[in-house]
């Protein structure tokens, strides 16, 4: 992640997300976060970085050395992490695990698919951490997984294994 205005292009539905995002974490509403303010987003994402982290970051971000992290920096943080670009798997890659799953074609992944794939993997997962799978990846709600979805799950837990 380097710190450089980003070259990086966001669509407004991201820009919309991490514009929430960072308000709900605003605490006083200055257009800025603290550093708290940071470590309780990034533990809202299911990361558990260090004071050592949190301070690497603010570092990083902090482009005009105020010691708070502006919306601004704040993209120029996160929006390599979004962008598929970034992704540590090929669109190939994910397309074949994809299908792995979606053991039907029908280009969803259900909880009894993700089930019998997880076991066959030896990972066999309790009826709460399928739950919590199925969850954590299905942003629409539909109570199964499309393939944008399980990209973004793909990709997100490889950026959070790192700091788990």
């Amino acid at each position: 992640m380097n710190c450089k205005a980003p070259a990086v292009k966001l669509d407004d539905e991201q820009l919309a997300e991490l514009r929430e995002i960072f308000r709900s974490f605003d605490r006083n509403n200055d257009g800025s976060l603290t550093e708290l303010e940071l470590g309780s987003l990034l533990r809202s994402l299911g990361l558990k970085p260090s004071p050592d982290q949190i301070d690497a970051l603010i570092q990083k971000a902090d482009t005009n050395s105020n010691g708070l992290i502006e919306f601004s920096e704040f993209v120029s943080l996160v929006a390599p992490e979004l962008l598929p670009s970034k992704s540590p798997y090929t669109e190939e890659q994910l397309r074949q695990l994809f299908e792995m799953f979606d053991r039907d074609g029908n280009g969803y992944i259900t909880a009894a698919e993700l089930a019998h794939s997880m076991a066959k993997l030896g990972h066999a997962l309790t009826a709460e951490e399928l739950t919590g799978m199925i969850r954590e990846a299905d942003t629409d709600g539909d109570g199964r997984i499309n393939f944008q979805e399980f990209s973004q799950a793909i990709t997100s837990a490889a950026f959070d294994n790192s700091w788990a």
